[in-house]
């Protein structure tokens, strides 16, 4: 799957969790999200969880924890894809 469909998809999951709004219209793989889009951890968790049922994946604590930006969490969406659940 292309990273920038990804990105796009990724973008729709953000949504409810992004307190910057104008941030999510802008993003781009160095968005971070905790600073740039105002994520709090908490909603981390939710939107690992999400990407989980979006992409039929399993994301383990080793991966999630690499998750800090919107480049990470493609990284870790494609590698997921890529291996056996």
């Amino acid at each position: 799957m292309d990273r920038q469909v990804i990105l796009n998809e990724l973008k729709k999951v953000l949504v409810p969790y992004t307190l910057n709004k104008e941030a999510l219209n802008n993003i781009n793989e160095q968005t971070d999200l905790i600073k740039d889009l105002k994520i709090n951890s908490a909603n981390l968790v939710d939107i690992i969880i999400d990407a989980e049922n979006q992409y039929h994946i399993e994301i383990d604590m080793d991966s999630a924890e690499r998750i800090s930006n919107v480049g990470n969490c493609i990284d870790v969406i494609i590698e997921k894809m890529g291996s056996p659940n």
